[in-house]
């Protein structure tokens, strides 16, 4: 990636970890080192930053202090964040996502770690500036040039997706692969008439599309947690459910900044509601029955499928028929039992489509 023209501010009270930050970030950014929060905002008047690299633990204003004051002004809330620290505290960190931190990288530095958490980040921030540009120019462009414009959406959409898998390292393939079998599900609802009057009003050229983006919100969740070779704690297992929220909360603002947002109006809802149940024990709103969106309803068929025959450095991958066996009995318990219905007519596709995907 061209990082030359990215301006980054180093902020460490202690000389030594400045310096040696400085000297990794040098090649390959304008780095500005500042000894304290304060220099911090002083040199924000005159720099604005890709990103800020901010100590927690400094004398006069820590990094909490700072963050806060950073995600309270308008000229600074957007820029990303990284907290350094030599905390390794499940609490320590969990605030500092609270306050808006988008990663931790841990001190002593190293230099590999270093230069892709950072990379990584500049490359959330350069997608999400493009996905929010693409959003406001979309009626005009639509008006234009109707094809294009699609072709650009899905390029963006598709962007966006690869790079929520490019930072979980355990689901590869799997937004593709859920984004068909939503499609063989929605075919077969068409095909029997099924929720004929909710499906009426879909967007059909947007929903499978805006799919893409149900796991969104994984680009908040830390690399210690999404990446782990182990299974989460109860308390890791409440912050990756935080990546729903995470992920309507994007995805609302960029609505609220867009003069057309339609083909987002699916994604929301998918994005929200995956995770709900039928019997209403899902999170995050505990939505039960048919009040959870029936796009939501379907992804959850696909999302839990995937998740199923899919290895992971704590389960095996289980069969097809092992599956289907699940999803199955699960009907009125974690799905829509009516859909249900729909998944035993076109489980050939989904085994089909797992298969090819391997």
């Amino acid at each position: 990636m061209d990082t030359a023209r990215h301006t980054i501010i180093l902020v460490d009270d202690n000389l030594s970890n400045l310096i040696q930050g400085r000297d990794i970030l040098k090649p390959y950014y304008k780095v500005y080192p500042a000894p304290s929060a304060a220099k911090l905002f002083e040199a924000l008047e005159n720099i604005k930053p890709g990103l800020i690299l901010l100590d927690i633990e400094m004398p006069v204003m820590s990094g909490y202090d700072a963050i806060k004051k950073l995600k309270a002004d308008i000229r600074y809330k957007e820029i990303p964040v990284i907290f350094l620290t030599s905390k390794t505290d499940e609490n320590s960190e969990l605030k500092g996502f609270d306050l808006g931190a988008m990663d931790y990288i841990l001190k002593p530095f190293s230099a590999p770690l270093l230069l892709k958490r950072i990379e990584n980040q500049l490359l959330i921030a350069q997608s999400q500036a493009a996905l929010k540009n693409y959003a406001d120019n979309l009626e005009k462009m639509v008006t234009e040039k109707t094809s294009e414009v699609m072709d650009l959406q899905n390029a963006v959409l598709e962007t966006v997706a690869d790079l929520v898998e490019f930072r979980d390292e355990h689901t590869g393939g799997h937004i593709t692969r859920t984004q068909l079998y939503m499609k063989a599900l929605l075919e077969e609802l068409i095909r029997k008439n099924v929720y004929k009057e909710i499906i009426s009003k879909w967007d059909m050229e947007y929903l499978l599309p805006s799919a893409q983006l149900h796991d969104v919100g994984k680009i908040a969740i830390t690399d210690l947690i999404l990446n782990k070779e182990s299974k989460l704690t109860p308390e890791e297992f409440e912050i990756m459910k935080t990546h729903v929220n995470v992920g309507m909360a994007a995805i609302e603002k960029i609505m609220s900044n867009a003069h057309e947002h339609t083909f987002l109006h699916h994604a929301l809802l998918i994005t929200g509601s995956h995770h709900e149940r039928w019997d209403g024990t899902g999170y995050p709103k505990g939505l039960k029955g048919d009040d959870i969106p029936l796009e939501g309803r379907l992804m959850a068929i696909a999302d839990v499928y995937d998740a199923l025959i899919s290895e992971r450095p704590y389960k095996k991958a289980f069969s097809h028929e092992e599956a289907s066996k699940i999803i199955t009995e699960s009907a009125g318990t974690h799905f829509d039992p009516v859909l249900v219905d729909i998944f035993k007519e076109v489980e050939a596709e989904f085994e089909r489509v797992s298969r090819e995907s391997c």
